[in-house]
């Protein structure tokens, strides 16, 4: 079997890169939805949230995570948050890649996750090891774009299809800017990443770059 981390910035483009592996047969895990999953209510994660970070997260009696995350951003508390959330999602997804090996040892499983670096430097796992990517996984690939390309692709996931009023598009860019500036620069982690997907054209450039290295990580597997 062979453990993928499949990782970029904000608006990289990561999550349709992932959906292309998953076409190829990848087992891939998203580390979004599983820490979404975790923020339901009468979930360990769902209390220790709403016990650091109050009411102000549940306007509806259910977790606002965009509130959530304005608040971590805007208060310079993204690092306590993740320290709730990351060891909780790690956990289970060493308990998943272990099912999914001993059901396919020739796997490649793929993790889906913006923060691989950032959840290192981090802390500490739920049973007491090191959360190091190089631990967790045997090859690591960058999906990549410039900048402006993944604040636009930011601000028109957020607001969606139709023309974007100046004042919210201006406010979406400087939450986009906050929030790329405390993730670590994409040129800091290439030298870390064993192959880099670019993305800033076309999705049927990406589709041929990650057909070329589908063939590669089964390979691997094997």
């Amino acid at each position: 079997m062979l453990r993928v981390g499949l990782t970029g910035g904000l608006g990289s483009g990561k999550s349709t890169a992932a959906k292309l592996f998953a076409a190829h047969g990848a087992q891939v895990l998203q580390s979004d939805e599983m820490g979404r999953e975790m923020m339901e209510p009468g979930q360990l994660v769902y209390a220790e949230i709403v016990a650091r970070f109050g009411e102000a997260v549940l306007p509806n009696g259910r977790l606002d995570r965009s509130a959530l995350a304005r608040i971590a951003f805007a208060e310079g508390r993204a690092e306590e948050l993740n320290a709730i959330v990351h060891p909780a999602v790690i956990a289970r997804q060493r308990e998943l890649i272990e099912d999914i090996a001993r059901r396919n040892p020739a796997a490649v499983v793929i993790v889906e996750s913006a923060l691989i670096f950032e959840a290192s430097r981090g802390g500490a796992s739920t049973d007491g090891g090191a959360m190091d990517w190089r631990e967790r996984f045997d090859r690591l690939i960058l999906v990549t774009a410039p900048d402006d390309v993944k604040i636009a692709r930011f601000v028109r996931r957020c607001f969606g299809e139709g023309e974007i009023p100046e004042a919210e598009r201006i406010e979406l860019e400087a939450e986009a800017r906050l929030r790329l500036a405390r993730q670590i620069p994409d040129e800091q982690k290439i030298a870390a990443c064993d192959y880099v997907l670019t993305n800033d054209g076309a999705i049927t450039e990406l589709e041929w770059q990650v057909d070329q290295l589908w063939p590669i990580l089964r390979l691997a597997a094997r």
